[in-house]
């Protein structure tokens, strides 16, 4: 059954972000799972290393949230949300809003982080336009940035291997560095931040006016390898938006929901974003529910007479869905009445001390950590940070080493991601970075040595 199981997968899947060459030369199927494993057809279990793709908390079967979605069943599954609403999408649009940051007041619920950022382009977009100043069109956005695969969400990306294969189909959008402290010349985090700022402030003083909002991730740019953003680029991103008036659009899809140690990273700098969207975390990993927050003056501008056509017309057919929504509503009384945030914030002080030991390998160029978002970049020098040649995929193997220790994750490059789920003890944790420093040094020096 289990070949069976294998050769079905091969003949009809086409998994996301995959070459499909690759995993048919090393298939996975997943069975079952139960706390931070899950466990392959074949019965072998594997620490779940990287949350599922970045989104599971509380592990997986956690009995109360199977009991959230089994107690809405018996109720309703899905109706829609198109000009009505129901209860769970109710009730979790005003939790959402009480740990959200105070000046965003409304939900719109879609599917997927993308999704949510979609939205938030299109509100951005249309809200100048509502208010007479249809002039404001274009949008900013952080090189190396990340946003899903949709192409408004891809056009304010910036990662030429997803992103350069669909250029005709992108609007243009203006792009600003962001500080990655590693990679400069100095290595001196304020002076990295001080110029990536000025060059926005250049940017947003010649074309302001045409600006409708800029898009950033909130203090880690994820799919460009954990880049953690030095301490006052966020908030410096916020003043410059204010000063200029363009709407600051904040991307807390990876990085809400305690992954940071913060409920939401901006918390970190105090950071009010005019428009901020989240997803990932939100159902502990179960459901697919994202939301984009605004504010209630981007809200009232799209509140009139129907005639006058300021309705934002966009939604989904699963909107609001009452399964997603009440494991929601569980997840975030379950974030409330097990600490989740504070106890990641401990945690991650053992996290970074376990990571540390990593400075000491010889191709471990940069370690990066923010709560239970971390990035170890290999390098092929560490002296001169010189990567490994692209084509000896170290990061691909090092992963493959991973699974066969017992680990599941997925590489940015040359980068290995770890965010474990959220309830991870110190024990596992400790488990976990033992079998990724283990992995790393097998490939590593493996590669070195053919290089030499």
């Amino acid at each position: 059954m289990t070949n069976e199981l294998i050769e079905k997968s091969k003949k009809h899947l086409w998994l996301p972000f995959t070459q499909m060459k690759d995993y048919d030369e090393n298939p996975l199927i997943i069975e079952s799972g139960e706390g931070i494993k899950v466990k392959d057809i074949h019965g072998k279990e594997y620490y779940d290393g990287f949350s599922s793709v970045w989104l599971n908390v509380h592990g997986h079967r956690k009995k109360e949230l199977d009991e959230a979605i089994k107690k809405q069943l018996d109720k309703i599954a899905h109706s829609t949300l198109l000009g009505m609403t129901n209860v769970p999408a109710t009730e979790l649009a005003e939790k959402l809003v009480e740990i959200s940051p105070e000046k965003l007041t409304r939900v719109f619920y879609s599917d997927s982080g993308a999704e949510a950022m979609e939205i938030a382009l299109k509100m951005a977009f249309q809200y100048w336009k509502n208010i007479g100043k249809p002039e404001k069109q274009k949008f900013i956005s952080m090189k190396n940035g990340y946003h899903g695969d949709t192409i408004g969400a891809v056009s304010v990306g910036s990662i030429d291997l997803f992103h350069h294969v669909y250029g005709a189909l992108m609007f243009d959008s203006f792009k600003a560095p962001i500080p990655y402290v590693y990679r400069s010349e100095s290595e001196d985090p304020a002076k990295c931040r001080d110029e990536c700022l000025h060059i926005l402030e250049q940017l947003l003083m010649e074309n302001h006016h045409e600006m409708a909002a800029l898009s950033i991730e909130s203090m880690v740019q994820g799919a460009a390898g954990m880049i953690v953003m030095p301490e006052g680029f966020l908030s410096g991103v916020r003043e410059l938006c204010t000063k200029y008036d363009v709407l600051m659009i904040v991307d807390e899809v990876a990085t809400g929901f305690g992954r940071t140690g913060k409920m939401f990273a901006c918390e970190y700098e105090n950071v009010q974003p005019d428009l901020m969207a989240a997803g990932k975390g939100i159902t502990g990993g179960y459901l697919p529910i994202a939301v984009t927050f605004t504010t209630e003056e981007i809200y009232e501008a799209f509140y009139d007479d129907y005639q006058t056509l300021k309705t934002f017309f966009h939604g989904h057919s699963y909107t609001g869905n009452q399964l997603g929504c009440a494991v929601a509503i569980e997840n975030l009384r379950l974030f409330e009445a097990e600490n989740i945030v504070k106890e990641v914030g401990k945690k991650a002080k053992e996290l970074q001390s376990l990571l540390a030991e990593f400075k000491q390998l010889p191709h471990v160029g940069d370690i990066r950590q923010l709560g239970f978002m971390c990035g170890i970049e290999l390098v092929q020098s560490k002296e001169t940070k010189e990567p490994f040649p692209s084509e000896k995929r170290v990061g691909y193997h090092v992963a493959l080493k991973m699974r066969e220790l017992g680990m599941l994750t997925r590489p940015m490059g040359d980068v290995i991601v770890f965010m474990p789920p959220l309830v991870s003890s110190n024990e596992e944790l400790k488990e976990m970075v033992a079998m990724m420093k283990e992995a790393i040094e097998i490939i590593t020096s493996e590669v070195a040595t053919a290089l030499v």
